[in-house]
């Protein structure tokens, strides 16, 4: 026999919050746009995106040979714990095993952290403008983000530590920093860790390590401060360097305790099988590594001059992107470059004082000319 909801019901489950509270008003990420969107809009036969920091030079080799033999156990679901690859991940980086947890890129991994240390009402501190899934992944949790501006160019270390408060759990600094390419530098990173609090996660997120640690001025061993701050997570991935970023693999590298704790969240199998066998060739690859960041500096020193000559300026970068002031609207620029089969990054998705700031990533020198050919178009007809 059917049973009949009656009114009081119907009333009591419509009252009833479906939905995680913090939905409600809530900014998702806004991802670059895809490439068929743009082809299908304007009906274009080539399209250069040229807005995700993505390798435009491919895939390690060594990490697409892996892959490829590793096809015929997709049937297969993949270790949780890929035991050859931790201990490969370990060799490579200098540090115990039961210090390094792998996810799906970094991205991933940053949902680890904040489900693994936010409760509601927790604060996090981080830059403006920073990478934004730091304010995304916490705040569904129930935390409050706390940003302070840039100083110039670079970094207000002073302004984020008065930011912190005895509500304040994690600390995100971005070094490099995306969308900006600046770093902090090593006088900086000392002040933080002797001021920050010891109950204050401190996240550095170094995702454009290999590119920026050729650099004399970059700190290259932020992984020595977990033993002297074990409250420290440092966090890289494969997806720049090694043209992983289809694939998703990141790792963390943290103290023991956080380490495991990481491990706890988030899917059973976090990254999947593809990613730990071409992690695994990618690690191999330093070959390749040097070329791509030998070939991205050529391209980074082009651009620069190209900029520079037009009268604009640029954050000095040690990543494989620009962030550049052209003084135009970058919501224009960006509407007029895609017409022409030209996909970039506009700066006024991070806030109108960024409005005239644009994002281009590093290619190939082909693809850097039809951008430069392409822009060069758009100022004429102005």
């Amino acid at each position: 026999m059917e049973k009949k909801i009656t009114d009081v019901e119907m009333e009591v489950t419509m009252s009833k919050e479906l939905f995680r509270r913090e939905l409600s008003g809530f900014k998702p990420y806004v991802q670059g746009k895809p490439i068929g969107a743009v082809q299908r809009e304007f009906g274009l036969d080539r399209i250069e995106k040229l807005a995700s920091n993505e390798n435009h030079f491919g895939a390690s080799p060594k990490a697409v040979e892996a892959i490829r033999e590793d096809l015929d156990n997709l049937l297969y679901y993949p270790e949780s714990y890929p035991h050859n690859l931790m201990s490969e991940l370990a060799e490579y980086l200098g540090v115990p095993k039961e210090q390094i947890t792998i996810g799906s890129g970094g991205e991933g991994l940053l949902w680890q952290i904040a489900l693994s240390f936010i409760n509601d009402g927790d604060e996090i501190v981080t830059a403006n403008p920073t990478f934004d899934v730091y304010r995304i992944a916490t705040s569904l949790l129930g935390a409050v983000t706390v940003t302070v501006p840039l100083r110039g160019q670079g970094y207000d270390i002073d302004g984020m530590l008065a930011a912190v408060t005895d509500k304040t759990k994690l600390f995100f600094l971005c070094t490099p920093n995306n969308p900006t390419g600046h770093i902090a530098t090593s006088k900086e990173i000392d002040r933080l860790v002797r001021a920050l609090p010891e109950g204050v996660v401190l996240v550095l997120d170094e995702a454009y390590y290999d590119l920026a640690a050729v650099r004399a001025d970059f700190p290259r061993d932020n992984i020595r401060i977990i033993s002297e701050r074990p409250n420290t997570i440092v966090l890289r991935t494969l997806s720049k360097t090694y043209g992983l970023a289809g694939v998703r693999f990141g790792y963390t590298i943290s103290s023991p305790e956080i380490a495991q704790r990481l491990a706890m969240v988030g899917p059973l199998f976090k990254v999947n099988r593809l990613a730990i066998a071409g992690a695994s060739g990618a690690l191999k690859d330093t070959e390749y590594r040097d070329f791509y960041v030998r070939e991205n500096a050529k391209a980074i020193d082009d651009l620069s001059a190209y900029v520079l000559a037009k009268g604009w300026s640029h954050f000095p970068t040690y990543t494989n992107f620009m962030w550049i002031d052209s003084g135009l609207d970058s919501e224009v620029l960006f509407n007029e470059l895609q017409k022409r089969g030209v996909i970039i990054r506009a700066g006024y998705l991070w806030g109108e004082q960024w409005r005239t700031y644009f994002r281009i990533s590093t290619g190939r020198p082909e693809q850097m000319q039809f951008f430069k050919d392409k822009l060069d178009e758009i100022l004429a007809e102005w």
